[in-house]
């Protein structure tokens, strides 16, 4: 009977031109870790359905002792289906006093709903209790998700109208599936990092076009999250990773991304960093001489060879060779610093984004006194895309940090570092969760009066992003805790900001950050400029539904005593381009610019907490500091080091007498606006 109502519905959809582009159609294999109801018998389940407005065949196919087996269940749109009962039980009631009654039928009205991206089938079968009969009344709907990746099958019974009885969520078929591969703590030029760069520029490749390749950092990386963030893959977003455990393994496994490889000098470090660049241009694999007989007897074709070619030269010449060979072929849109840490070792997490967009790789001095490096860094910069993004870190044996972002910002370019921020080809391709949107932990009540007592009042927020900070570390969640949000990764890495709002607590309060869109100093960025960079960012707050901005300036330019504070025309500005912020916060270390405006504060930063001052010091310092500023309300806002967690916050916190309160930001924030008890001060020039 079963396969005569499957010839019949065929028939009708043949007759009625089937509908192949139907978005039910096609071959659906169940997600465990999306699916509540899951057990031995539905872990493997998979599901064909074709359909059409006329009617619709769902198969059931799972396995059972070492083989498959199927249901088959046909029905007609608006018309009763009938279906004898042939089992006990179904997969819902199958541990319940509940059985199918034998030799009746199941009654099933089936419809389209929902613009046609759910079948529901109203269903009635006869079922013996111990008490006598009863009549079942289920409803089961197959919903296919608005971008065709999943599938909801869920189940409701009237006898249970308080819960579903079950609910399965589908992918399609062999989507959503991935490589990965654990990365070893070597990053020495001639040790373990020969590995690890070829694997990360493999990377790039391979997740040109979608996110097929990941690599689990070590625990001792700079961030900390690449391990937790792919089990959060396969928990919350339906991927099936592969685990790859050999190099050869992962050359097979890309091998049509690969056309070949290029060897760079394991005596000249620089070599490693155009080799980069190489690989992204011509499709191929960075490799030292000590893999080089494994690429030939794999059947790749040698593109490039560096040994030798940049002996006795320095990284001014080795870069101007670089920049007269390739630059006419690399991105505007991104420019990548392979900074960071130096001379033997080398950390390049960043560089598969460079390889899969075809970047130009350089660790150019930014000091004004290189004069060689500079003003070939000088030219790149100038020829980038005035919305450009600068990737990466500068190198920490050749300038500083100010210097760097100095330079960026004189450009109108800001920087998204580090160099050694993992994973990004793959977590831009993976994109948001459906009907995913961006929703902060907010505190402040509308038409609520927030009026503070004669108290110090505290805030936390932590430096330097939420990547490379405390979020997996002890303590969070435990207490109001803001974190510098990197608004880029909305749809630079979509895939990593959803993890820090999915995995958010009611106390983690999420802030815009640092000072554009991207890291840059205001005060370094040309007058004509900053305006539509503010807007960028303003764009972005809203995006991600934040409130509060972040303002680091440490512009080389100017006198020392200004090195931390803003300009008025700086404070003017972001007033002005971010009408709806309801406060600013600047510096990094403390700083001393203090605004109101219509009850919107501009906060400097009173504390730094060091990771390296003790418990007791922090705490001397912060009573310290309330006895030297007594007016009440005091706010004194902190800053914490990235390599402090929580936990340790909590307890100097926790030390302090009964007079401070830690509350919020957002109402730390409201309270400081409305009652400003700090000093109105800015560089007046």
């Amino acid at each position: 009977m079963k396969r005569m109502m499957a010839l019949l519905l065929l028939t009708l959809i043949a007759a009625a031109g089937a509908a192949p582009d139907s978005p039910l159609n096609g071959v659906w294999e169940i997600v465990p870790s999306l699916s509540p109801n899951i057990d031995r018998s539905t872990q493997n389940l998979q599901l064909r359905i074709q359909a059409d407005e006329a009617g619709a065949m769902l198969v059931f196919e799972r396995p059972a002792r070492g083989r498959r087996s199927s249901d088959t269940l046909a029905v007609e749109i608006g018309t009763v289906t009938r279906i004898p009962v042939t089992r006990r039980s179904n997969p819902t009631t199958v541990y319940s006093g509940i059985h199918l009654k034998h030799s009746s039928d199941r009654l099933i009205t089936a419809s389209w709903r929902d613009d046609g991206h759910t079948l529901w089938l109203d269903e009635k079968i006869k079922a013996e209790i111990s008490q006598g009969e009863t009549v079942l009344q289920e409803s089961h709907a197959f919903t296919v998700s608005r971008n065709g990746e999943f599938l909801t099958y869920r189940i409701e019974r009237a006898s249970r109208p308080t819960q579903p009885t079950a609910e399965y969520v589908f992918k399609v078929k062999d989507s959503l599936k991935a490589k990965m591969i654990e990365l070893e703590d070597d990053w020495l030029l001639k040790g373990d990092l020969q590995r690890q760069a070829l694997l990360i520029g493999l990377q790039g490749l391979a997740n040109r076009d979608s996110a097929e390749f990941y690599l689990v950092y070590p625990e001792t990386w700079q961030f900390t999250y690449s391990k937790r963030l792919y089990e959060w893959y396969g928990e919350k977003r339906g991927y099936t990773f592969q685990e790859i455990k050999s190099v050869p393994e992962a050359l097979a496994a890309f091998r049509d991304r690969i056309k070949g490889y290029v060897v760079w000098d394991k005596e000249v470090r620089t070599s490693l960093i155009v080799a980069y660049t190489v690989a992204g241009l011509e499709d191929a694999v960075v490799v030292s001489e000590n893999q080089v007989p494994m690429l030939d007897s794999l059947g790749f074709a040698k593109i490039e060879d560096f040994r030798g070619r940049f002996t006795g030269m320095s990284d001014a010449e080795i870069y101007r060779w670089a920049k007269d060979r390739y630059w006419d072929r690399c991105s505007r849109k991104y420019l990548i610093w392979l900074g960071g840490h130096a001379g033997k070792e080398m950390k390049p997490g960043v560089a598969d984004w460079g390889v899969a967009n075809r970047v130009f790789f350089q660790d150019l001095s930014t000091d004004p006194a290189d004069t060689l490096e500079y003003e070939l860094a000088k030219e790149l910069l100038a020829d980038m895309r005035s919305d450009a993004l600068i990737m990466g870190w500068h190198s920490y044996a050749k300038d500083r940090e100010s210097h760097h972002v100095t330079l960026c910002s004189s450009f109108g370019l800001p920087v998204e570092g580090l160099h050694s921020v993992p994973n990004l080809s793959f977590e831009h391709r993976v994109g948001f969760s459906e009907g995913f949107t961006f929703k902060n932990n907010h505190n402040i009540e509308p038409g609520k009066s927030y009026k503070p007592e004669k108290k110090v009042y505290l805030a936390c927020i932590q430096t330097d992003g939420i990547g490379i900070g405390a979020w997996l570390k002890p303590g969070r969640g435990e207490i109001p805790y803001a974190w510098e949000t990197l608004m880029n990764y909305s749809w630079l890495a979509p895939s990593l900001l959803e993890f820090f709002y999915d995995t958010s607590t009611p106390n983690d309060y999420f802030i815009g950050c640092l000072s554009g869109p991207g890291y840059m100093y205001p005060k370094a960025v040309p007058e004509d400029k900053l305006p539509g960079l503010i807007r960028r960012a303003d764009s972005l707050m809203k995006k991600l539904d934040l409130r509060v901005f972040d303002i680091m300036d440490y512009s080389v330019h100017g006198p020392q005593h200004e090195f931390a504070d803003l300009t008025r025309s700086v404070v003017d500005a972001y007033y002005e381009y971010m009408p709806e912020a309801i406060g600013f916060v600047n510096g990094y270390a403390p700083a001393n610019t203090f605004d109101s405006r219509d009850g919107r504060p501009m906060l400097s930063f009173e504390y730094y907490l060091s990771p390296t001052v003790s418990e007791a010091e922090a705490v001397a310092d912060l009573i310290e500091l309330a006895t030297l500023n007594e007016k009440r309300p005091y706010f004194l806002l902190l800053h914490i080091r990235e390599t402090s967690d929580v936990a340790r916050v909590k307890s100097i916190l926790g030390q302090l007498p009964e007079s401070f309160e830690l509350v919020p930001l957002d109402i730390f924030i409201k309270m400081a606006g409305e009652n400003p008890t700090f000093t109105r001060r800015m560089i007046e020039r």
